[in-house]
């Protein structure tokens, strides 16, 4: 990765207290925000929790939409756009048979409530 001239530049200027001494806490802070401007990276002196890492990655996206098939007309397509045309759904046929199947073997699913009374009355447990 090539570092511009002008960011080593702004790396350069920054000085630190001669060797025999300990650098102090603002000249090390200046130190690394120069540091992170120069590699392209956030300045983040608390190490507070901001995301960076999850904003840092790429789109997904556009692969994901690439991997899932596009959608193609059904028979249930065809009949809303031709009403008076007369077509067969073996698949709507088949699932309409297993229910009433069910059905006859008193498996299906239960009648829907019709009023406020009716589905009062049959929502209290018994104990």
């Amino acid at each position: 990765m090539a570092v511009a001239r002008s960011r080593v530049l702004d790396l350069m200027k920054v000085h630190l207290t001669p060797k025999n001494h300990c650098p102090r806490i603002a000249q090390l802070t200046v130190h690394f925000q120069a540091q992170c401007r120069i590699f392209s990276t956030t300045f983040n002196p608390t190490n507070i929790r901001t995301g960076n890492k999850v904003l840092r990655q790429r789109l997904k996206g556009s692969a994901l939409a690439a991997y899932y098939p596009r959608k193609v007309v059904t028979i249930r397509d065809l009949q809303k756009l031709y009403p008076n045309f007369e077509t067969w759904d073996e698949e709507q046929e088949d699932r309409v048979e297993h229910i009433l199947i069910q059905k006859s073997r008193g498996k299906g699913a239960p009648k829907k409530k019709r009023t406020a009374a009716e589905s009062k009355k049959f929502g209290k447990k018994k104990r």
